[in-house]
């Protein structure tokens, strides 16, 4: 959001926050946020290269729809299991280290 809009809606009684501090999250929250969804973009990503939802969560001896939740960050899945799913595309640690350091920090 660009500083003109965020003063039109300070002026308005609008109170312009980041999600961290509306969610009273401490950064290394918001850091593991970030890196599950890094993680469920870069395993979409992948995916979609590779196989569809239905032949990885064969691969994987899960369901197609617990995939398509790991793919859009849904607050279920765990970080184990989008590792699991990553890797189950062919990605190595390294590749999973890189979408990791990608993030910014707190």
């Amino acid at each position: 959001m660009d500083q003109s809009t965020r003063e039109q809606l300070a002026k308005r009684g609008w109170q312009v926050g980041t999600v961290s501090e509306f969610l009273d999250l401490s950064p290394e929250e918001a850091t593991l946020i970030e890196i599950k969804l890094a993680l469920s973009r870069a395993l979409k990503e992948r995916r979609q290269q590779r196989m569809t939802q239905t032949e990885l969560a064969e691969k994987m001896h899960s369901s197609q729809p617990r995939i398509a939740k790991a793919e859009n960050g849904d607050a279920s899945v765990s970080i184990e299991l989008l590792l699991r799913a990553i890797l189950a595309t062919g990605a190595s640690p390294q590749e999973i280290g890189r979408v990791i350091g990608a993030i910014s920090g707190p």
